[in-house]
């Protein structure tokens, strides 16, 4: 019988691989193929090209390159005056700079307290947490390409189902043509199963609508300008029964969701900036140094001094009080922050690991059992109804049957494989291949 004793899993390979590029694909119009993407081919052009990845990844150098000003020493501050110039002449003659006092003064700020280390530290803390933002945005939208490619590859596979049930059902009406032809077919029977096959031609139009809208989706993710034509993907549609215990996947979450490690990364980052709050509120002293030319003065030998400074604000009112308790305050409340962030963090992987469990349980049925009955059933049924022994309505339920359940699977497949996907976004990384 026809396609009869091949086994659920083995059919779908072959028509994924008939469609996809393991046998000589054909376009529609007679152009081959071009070659299909990998999901990881797809992740890692993803990960080069996408525009708001790239602009994110900026503004993580743009922390990077703060970190340069936040260590800066205060610039030292120079200063020239002079005084005694004359406006009028002197017993008769115009000698305007012969009492002219020049004075070049040299100033630096001191700072204290480990500040310009402490601000370098803020920094850097800013830059790691602009990091793990990077990567869980990364990782957010790395799950929405992941969703898109696996609803491209059910697509794929559902049109290349509909293709082999016409390809089946055509063989069906051959063989009623020749059941017609030698008068053990009635002329309406064989106009019903003629009728029915526009059924399959609407499926293979939908499937098609349907896989190029998935296409055109991807390439917006990719921000690929690709014709839906030469575009396409490859991979593995399939399922596996085998999965962790949850706990295993608690405690890798704990240690690769990015969103969980950059709110650590606040709670050190807090306490560097009450840190750097005591530091700026201790006084910072200014030197000075100076040099004077007075040709005024009555001693012809006291014309040049020296002399030395310290400036001292006396903080009496101001000792960044403000800032101490607002640093505080943000310690307790990026301390509260992670204590949320590590509560969701265990809720999205119970809930995405649930997910999973169940499409598991959902799909290990129709392969082990299902697939091959609703399989059993249509070819025991077309075997009957061709010698006579089941009537055309059995015929045709026996068909519609076989193909809910097929559909059924391939939709399970795909539930799967995007809950899978949702693991993954919840663990942080990639545990479900």
């Amino acid at each position: 019988m026809f396609l009869s004793k091949m086994t659920p899993h083995l059919r779908i390979s072959i028509a994924i691989g008939l469609f996809a590029g393991i046998l000589p694909p054909v376009m529609a119009h007679g152009q081959t193929a071009t070659q299909a993407l990998t999901w990881d081919q797809v992740k890692t052009k993803f990960e080069a090209v996408n525009p708001a990845l790239r602009a994110d990844q900026m503004s993580v150098d743009e922390l990077k390159a703060a970190e340069i000003t936040a260590y800066l020493r205060p610039n030292p501050q120079f200063t020239l005056s002079a005084d005694g110039t004359q406006i009028a002449p002197y017993q008769g003659h115009w000698t305007p700079t012969s009492g002219t006092e020049a004075e070049p003064n040299f100033s630096y700020l001191h700072e204290r307290e480990h500040k310009r280390e402490l601000r370098l530290k803020s920094a850097q803390e800013a830059t790691q947490i602009g990091g793990s933002l990077h990567e869980d945005l990364e990782r957010n939208m790395i799950f929405s390409l992941r969703s898109a490619f696996v609803q491209t590859l059910e697509a794929k596979t559902v049109l290349d189902l509909a293709r082999a049930d016409l390809v089946y059902y055509d063989k069906i009406i051959e063989i009623s043509r020749a059941r017609f032809n030698a008068g053990s077919l009635a002329q309406v029977d064989l106009d019903r199963i003629e009728l029915l096959r526009v059924q399959y031609e609407s499926e293979i139009e939908n499937a098609v609508v349907n896989l190029r809208t998935q296409k055109i989706q991807l390439l917006q993710l990719l921000d690929d300008r690709t014709a839906v034509d030469k575009f396409d993907v490859t991979g593995p549609y399939d399922f596996s029964p085998d999965l962790q215990p949850l706990e295993a996947f608690h405690k890798i979450a704990l240690d690769a969701r990015p969103d969980l490690r950059a709110a650590l990364q606040s709670i050190e980052q807090a306490k560097t900036n009450h840190k750097l709050a005591i530091a700026d509120g201790s006084t910072d002293p200014t030197f000075g140094i100076w040099y004077t030319y007075n040709p005024s003065f009555a001693n012809p030998y006291a014309h040049q001094t020296l002399g030395l400074s310290v400036s001292i604000p006396l903080r009496i009112f101001d000792r960044n009080q403000g800032e101490k308790a607002r640093t505080s305050i943000d310690i307790d409340r990026n301390v509260q922050l992670t204590e949320t962030a590590t509560g969701q963090v265990f809720s999205d992987v119970d809930s995405a690991y649930e997910q999973v469990r169940s499409n598991i349980a959902l799909v290990t049925p129709y392969r082990t059992k299902y697939m091959d009955q609703a399989t059993r059933v249509r070819d025991t049924v077309t075997y009957a109804y061709q010698r006579g022994g089941a009537s055309l309505m059995d015929f045709l339920n026996a068909q519609s049957d076989y193909r809910v359940v097929q559909l059924a699977y391939v939709q399970h497949i795909g539930s799967y494989l995007t809950s899978a996907s949702q693991l993954n976004l919840a663990v942080g990384r990639e545990v479900i291949p």
